[in-house]
């Protein structure tokens, strides 16, 4: 018996969720022979990219020999590999039988699109979801894998506390990235951030507990001038002991940030109120950098955040904005009781599947609703 899994990938810019326009648009990785006639799995380079909120399919496809094999021996296991090359269950399905494990209960389900799909769905995806994916089919003694990319849209930013630069060791700079609505950004999403135009002379935590920094115009005070551009790596740092600042990352808000307008300026007390008063919050850093980013929040009046920072969103720069380049500007941590500013304020979209609810519906509930309004899918997800 012969047994064989591949990954699939699109042949199209755009896919969408649902099983009637997906069908035909996907190109099949061919499965080769060796010499004796057992079965070489190839997978696809490549990854599928989706937003937080959105819905990604995870593209996996088997083939066995004898076809006639019983499907209720079929055992599909769905595994997130860090890394450290350690390892989080996400889904396993034996037969008729599934489980889904710890943060991806209720948002991940079989796709079901024909004999020898293993593929599953992923709804209401969460920054914690990027990462790299095995799909494990085991029939009997036979068993392959392959691997799936999940890729996120988002942006990178720096970010250091109150109490100044290099005062985080990992863990810390873990926590503060989640405490502004972001995690601790991958090299690759680094690396993708320094060839859009990030550069930042201070080193910072990466996810994977490297420290690295982007420099895309070399200076003498940033690892002298004469040296390439680049993302400068110290390597693999000590994650108790050392200390150095966060490189972030965030994705696309499931809401709001605007600039809360008032007739005069507050303190950061009085801001508070103030967004609160307004049916909203304070805003995170990652909530303003995700509305910059995705939203295309420009505003050139500085303003206070959730963490006590005052900044401000340029998309685009001119003359008394802050410099030539858009982008967030940080004006530091003042004063909270004496010093007056603008406030920025998020509202978290209620009425929305991927919001404050946490509500999700399997893809066969998905696909009535779209049958019987007959309306284009909302969540599109770019493969590449």
């Amino acid at each position: 018996m012969s047994f064989a899994v591949f990954i699939l990938t699109s042949a199209l810019t755009v896919s969408c969720l649902s099983a009637d326009t997906d069908k035909g648009r996907r190109k099949v990785v061919h499965v080769l022979e060796d010499d004796t006639g057992a079965v070489i799995v190839q997978t696809a380079p490549g990854k599928v990219v989706t937003h937080r909120g959105g819905s990604i399919t995870l593209p996996c496809r088997f083939h066995h020999e004898p076809e006639n094999t019983d499907p209720a021996r079929i055992r599909i296991k769905w595994t997130k590999v860090t890394d450290a090359l350690q390892f989080e269950d996400v889904f396993v399905a034996l037969g008729r039988q599934q489980r889904v494990f710890g943060s991806y209960r209720g948002r991940v389900f079989l796709e079901q699109a024909g004999p020898g799909d293993a593929s599953v769905i992923i709804q209401n995806v969460t920054l914690e979801d990027y990462g790299r994916y095995e799909c494990e089919v085991t029939n009997d003694m036979e068993d392959d894998t392959g691997f799936v990319n999940l890729d996120l849209e988002g942006v990178v930013f720096p970010y250091y506390p109150r109490d100044g630069r290099y005062k985080l060791n990992y863990h810390q700079a873990e926590d503060v990235c989640k405490q502004q609505d972001a995690i601790l950004a991958s090299h690759s999403q680094l690396h993708k951030a320094w060839l859009e135009g990030l550069d930042w002379c201070n080193a910072g935590w990466l996810e994977d507990g490297s420290v690295q920094y982007p420099i895309s115009h070399p200076r003498d005070q940033c690892g002298r001038k004469d040296t390439p551009a680049g993302v400068r790596n110290y390597g693999y740092r000590h994650k108790e002991d050392e200390r150095y600042d966060a490189f972030c990352f965030t994705s696309k808000l499931n809401g709001k940030v605007y600039f809360l307008k008032r007739f005069k300026k507050v303190n950061y007390a009085e801001a508070m109120k103030a967004c609160i008063r307004d049916g909203s919050v304070v805003a995170k850093v990652g909530q303003l950098y995700a509305a910059w980013k995705f939203q295309l929040l420009d505003r050139c009046e500085a303003g206070w955040l959730e963490d006590g920072s005052i900044r401000y969103p340029i998309v685009n720069p001119r003359s008394r904005c802050g410099g030539s380049q858009p982008g967030v500007r940080h004006l530091g941590f003042p004063d909270k009781k004496f010093r007056l500013y603008g406030v920025y304020c998020f509202r978290e979209n209620k009425d929305e599947t991927a919001g404050g609810t946490g509500m999700t519906k399997s893809p066969a509930d998905s696909l009535s609703r779209r049958k019987s309004s007959n309306s284009i899918p909302m969540n599109a997800t770019r493969v590449i």
